[in-house]
């Protein structure tokens, strides 16, 4: 097996002892650059008392490319797609190499709490937040009762 790379060996390190607020996030045994992530919803948001699924993937050119990560378990917010793709600036133009796994999944975190219909990855539940608020608001808690709270890991 290859040689770990220095700075996702640290990376790994600081998430295993300090994660993230509701974040748990372990490499693959078989891939240390694929990592398992269980996010909690944000309180006083419709994801509340979800537990959400991610991947994320470190590509070869990592630290000088984003982190590749989508969500496994449906949600609905008008910044995640049908497949769990993520719109989010740090993974694409604003990414930094100064910028860190924890970071990103920070970022994931207040995307939850802030979504932006906006700049949407899926129109027509962007759409939906920007037409009428409150009924896409209690579709999102509905899917997360439905996808996140189903006590499946």
């Amino acid at each position: 097996m290859a040689a770990i790379p220095k700075r996702i060996e640290k990376e790994t390190q600081k998430l295993d002892q300090e994660p993230p607020p509701g974040v748990s996030a372990r490499p693959s045994h078989e891939n240390y650059r694929h990592f398992h992530i269980m996010m909690a919803g944000p309180e006083g948001t419709p994801y509340e008392m979800g537990n959400y699924e991610l991947e994320l993937f470190l590509p070869d050119g990592y630290p000088m490319e984003p982190p590749k990560v989508r969500f496994l378990t449906k949600i609905y917010h008008p910044n995640i797609d049908k497949l769990g793709r993520i719109c989010l600036d740090v993974l694409k133009d604003k990414w930094s190499p100064a910028l860190q796994i924890r970071t990103v999944l920070l970022s994931i975190q207040a995307l939850l709490s802030s979504p932006e219909p906006s700049d949407p990855l899926d129109t027509t539940v962007a759409d939906h937040f920007i037409q009428n608020g409150a009924e896409a608001t209690e579709q999102a808690r509905q899917w997360n009762k439905m996808h996140a709270m189903t006590g499946k890991s």
